[in-house]
């Protein structure tokens, strides 16, 4: 009986913080305003779906079914924003939300999606990168980034009526793949204190299975990762043959390509 009751603690726990993930209470502007640079539109670019974020769900007993045939979607209804209290946690597809970066919320796009978004009271635009799920509040229609808000001013009213245009960009060729990316995959495997088995295992992975492999070090942590690649698609792959060899931890690690090799000591390809 006791086991009874604390499983049943349990669950209603994790309801009450799954609930809790959406509930806009006590959130609150920042102290700065976003600088102009944070106000540029979302850059429309082809990306596979998440892998996480992207499946059906229930929330507060209603179900929420993902629209598999997006393009063409256009609706209208109410964007809200939200700011400080989710800045710094992870997106329902496992990005970190950044309330000074284009970006939005939508309960069944999928993610990540771009959307126009238009201010029907003001007529002002803005594009977004939609990656996270909500509003779950009031029969809204998208949650906004600060940002987002601030371009479109939303912020002094809290709510306003728009409009919203999905954006669809076609996929590139396969040799246009790599220039069109603005980021890449990898797929960790291991998190080593010591440099030196950090290399040795790396090297061991790469000959083993005939993929890349890289270390990123960060706070005296070495993480070893199959990577990069430039489709998502060969990430995943890559995730499974980690975890079919003893590695059930692997995980997919999404990052901006930019010129900083400051957090890179090493970074190893498979003998071809």
């Amino acid at each position: 009986m006791r086991a009874i009751v604390i499983l049943f603690a349990m669950l209603l726990s994790a309801c009450s913080t799954q609930q809790g993930r959406y509930q806009m209470a006590d959130d609150q502007a920042p102290e700065r305003l976003p600088e102009q640079v944070h106000t540029d539109d979302a850059q429309p670019r082809y990306e596979p779906y998440s892998l996480a974020g992207n499946k059906d769900y229930t929330l507060n007993g209603q179900r929420y079914e993902i629209l598999r045939e997006p393009r063409g979607y256009q609706e209208a209804g109410i964007a809200s924003w939200y700011g400080q209290k989710f800045h710094g946690h992870k997106t329902s597809n496992g990005e970190v939300y950044d309330m000074y970066s284009m970006s939005a919320a939508h309960k069944t796009l999928p993610l990540p999606s771009y959307v126009e978004v238009t201010n029907q009271n003001n007529g002002k635009k803005a594009i977004v990168r939609v990656n996270d799920r909500g509003p779950f509040h009031n029969e809204r229609l998208i949650d906004l980034s600060y940002a987002a808000a601030k371009k479109l001013g939303v912020l002094q009213t809290g709510t306003a009526p728009v409009a919203l245009r999905l954006i669809s960009p076609e996929k590139p060729a396969q040799d246009e793949w790599h220039s069109a990316r603005h980021h890449a995959y990898y797929v960790q495997l291991l998190a080593l204190s010591d440099g030196l088995k950090a290399s040795q295992s790396a090297e061991q992975l790469a000959k083993a299975h005939g993929l890349p492999t890289h270390i990123a070090r960060r706070d005296q942590v070495y993480r070893v990762r199959f990577g990069p690649f430039y489709d998502r698609g060969q990430a995943q792959q890559a995730m499974q043959v980690a975890k079919q060899h003893q590695l059930p931890g692997a995980f997919i690690v999404t990052e901006a390509l930019v010129n900083d090799d400051t957090s890179v000591t090493s970074a190893k390809t498979n003998n071809q």
